[in-house]
């Protein structure tokens, strides 16, 4: 899982906690898709309260690979005013939109128009530097 999804299961903790009913469609949907395994459907599911259900799936998830995220956004279906604002987060943690492309379209690198302009280069830099999180 990358780290700005953890980063936003962790920072919404308390409410998914509180507001996901994970034994219905959750948890069924993620041991299908081969996110969790039959041995961490039972961990989950032997917890005595849906708090305490959600807690542990919450601290699974990080570690299921790569796919965990997005399958567990697509378990959501059922919680889209959730996966709304899990995903709302990602958008505006990730900053304003996508990296501005280095060519201007005039056939010139943005290497070489930001030799020719200081300004050009330092609006360049962010756009870089937000490339090399990802």
């Amino acid at each position: 899982m990358e780290p700005e999804h953890r980063a936003v299961l962790r920072k919404f903790r308390v409410q998914l906690s509180d507001q996901l009913l994970v034994s219905d469609t959750i948890i069924p949907f993620l041991y299908q898709e081969g996110v969790l395994t039959e041995a961490q459907v039972e961990q989950v599911e032997s917890q005595l309260t849906n708090r305490q259900k959600n807690l542990k799936l919450l601290d699974l998830l990080p570690n299921r690979g790569p796919r965990a995220f997005g399958a567990f956004l697509e378990a959501l279906r059922d919680f889209s005013w959730i996966r709304d604002r899990l995903l709302l987060e990602l958008q505006n943690s990730a900053g304003t939109g996508p990296p501005e492309p280095n060519v201007a379209g005039s056939g010139h690198s943005g290497e070489l128009q930001g030799q020719r302009s200081g300004s050009k280069k330092e609006e360049v830099q962010p756009a870089a530097d937000f490339q090399l999180r990802f």
